[in-house]
């Protein structure tokens, strides 16, 4: 009893450590914090990082995949998305009322899928009948194995054991499964969320399928903003994979089949391409030992290369327009270098002073002073971090205005931060509000566990985390105007605009 005072007595102390630098312009130490954290390895080459936090019995757990959408294969577009849903189907021992009678129908599944993409390879001369007999025989494989199928049961166990938040998410850079449990439901969280990824199954594939694809409808075909988004990256990188869809083109989602998925899984889904976050009431060195029994079952493989292509310097502007019925938008965006560089946190600092709050030069200028918009913004880090990435202007023309008028007025407001020194003060401001950001992403469990393996996983190292505040505070105005030069070559832009369509 009092081992376990004791613990949160020191759960709440780091709690207001927190809370103090916040306060305080946040000037505190974090190295205090940074010596709270523990890590591991596994022998297969799983990396484990635990941060104790005793302030509440309750506990998050992150896994994050160093796979993301860049690492999609060659028409299979979106194969790295559908694993997020497949996360929740269960394994050999969740899900299913009889694996082994599943199973045999799910090989079916696969046998006749085999054929159907055959056929449709012969393009033109593929046999429609026999395509539509083929898809029909499909549906009864499917509606075969989904007799034994217990929907959801993965997600009720969860439920009914005190789990909440469970999800997951896929970028670009990574692919992240997240939940928050009791504390002493760590040793459950162990063996199901390794069980899913010992034993991976896949299941309902042909179908959830239907499901990503009708996403792809909702998402990109049918949203304006979808698009946009889709087209000016498709523009800004001709070689580098952040030019592909997300979630990939309609005839990969068709495409793709449960061996392709396999194959991707085998390859990508391996220990040392995986970083494990815990944050919350636990001890570290349980945690290791409950890894070590359930992960460490999970056997080692290569990590796997990255995409060597390099994006080679954009050196003229690229331009395209997509019609539709809505209203316009206009979207502009320049090459910077990837999350890991030196100059990603003036670049950040740029985006604050340029385009983020109320404060902001496109918000006082476009928004407030002239009206031409209902909202502008500017960002680093588009589409994500592990590469070369982008820096990016978004404004949203108010009724009467148009994209051509906020054009003209961001490139003056552009040329205005390479050719003026911002003052003290406004420094002091973008310092304060890059310091209170980060406070705010670490003050909860799940927030503190999603940032240590996206630092260790996409930036290098977990420990980056706690150096940011110094990074901050070295930022000088000159480093703001530096960046605004090296990067924002109006020249060598690329623009996406969304133009209503003639009704």
């Amino acid at each position: 009893m009092e081992e376990r005072m004791k613990r949160k007595l020191e759960g709440w102390g780091i709690l207001l450590i927190l809370l103090l630098s916040y306060s305080t312009a946040l000037s505190f130490d974090f190295t205090k914090v940074e010596d709270q954290v523990k890590e591991y390895q596994l022998d297969n080459g799983l990396k484990i990082i635990v941060m104790p936090r005793h302030d509440a019995p309750v506990a998050s757990f992150i896994t994050l995949v160093n796979v993301g959408g860049t690492d999609d294969p060659k028409g299979e577009g979106g194969i790295a998305h559908l694993f997020e849903h497949m996360a929740f189907k269960g394994t050999k021992t969740i899900g299913t009322t009889d694996y082994g009678k599943e199973k045999k129908w799910m090989d079916e599944e696969d046998r006749i899928y085999g054929q159907i993409r055959q056929e449709k390879a012969r393009l033109d001369l593929a046999d429609t009948a026999r395509l539509t007999l083929l898809n029909n025989e499909l549906q009864k494989m499917i509606d075969s194995a989904g007799q034994y199928v217990k929907v959801n049961e993965f997600g009720q166990i969860i439920d009914r054991e005190g789990g909440v938040g469970l999800n997951a998410g896929t970028s670009y850079d990574n692919t992240v499964y997240y939940i928050n449990y009791p504390a002493n439901r760590a040793e459950l969280w162990m063996a199901m969320e390794s069980d899913r990824f010992l034993n991976p199954v896949l299941r309902e594939l042909y179908k959830e399928k239907q499901v990503i694809a009708e996403e792809r409808r909702m998402s990109r075909e049918s949203s304006p903003m979808g698009k946009l988004q889709e087209e000016l990256l498709a523009a800004a990188y001709t070689a580098h994979p952040y030019h592909r869809s997300l979630i990939g083109p309609m005839s990969d989602i068709q495409n793709y089949n449960r061996p392709d998925a396999m194959a991707f899984f085998k390859k990508y889904y391996v220990p040392r391409n995986m970083v494990i976050a815990i944050v919350g009431d636990v001890n570290p060195d349980e945690m290791y030992t409950m890894a070590k029994k359930y992960f460490g079952r999970i056997p080692a493989a290569p990590k796997p290369e990255p995409p060597m292509t390099i994006e080679a310097p954009q050196t003229a502007e690229r331009r395209v327009i997509v019609r539709d019925k809505a209203q316009p938008i206009y979207f502009c965006a320049f090459h910077i270098p990837d999350g890991r560089s030196a100059e990603m946190t003036a670049l950040d600092a740029l985006a604050d002073y340029l385009g983020q709050g109320r404060t902001s030069l496109l918000n006082k200028n476009l928004v407030k002073d002239q009206k031409i918009a209902v909202r502008a913004m500017a960002f680093a880090g588009f589409p994500g971090n592990k590469y070369p990435t982008l820096f990016g202007i978004l404004a949203i023309p108010s009724k009467d205005h148009t994209n051509e008028e906020n054009e003209a007025e961001i490139a003056k407001l552009v040329e205005k931060v390479k050719s003026d020194m911002i003052s003290s003060d406004d420094m002091e401001k973008i310092k304060a509000r890059a310091k209170a950001n980060l406070i705010n992403g670490l003050s909860s469990n799940q927030g503190l566990a999603m940032q240590l393996a996206y630092y260790e996983t996409i930036l290098g190292d977990w420990r980056r985390l706690f150096h940011e505040l110094d990074r901050v505070d070295a930022l000088t105005p000159e480093d703001i105007k530096r960046v605004a030069n090296e990067y924002l070559d109006w020249n060598h832009r690329t623009t996406g605009l969304l133009e209503p369509e003639a009704d």
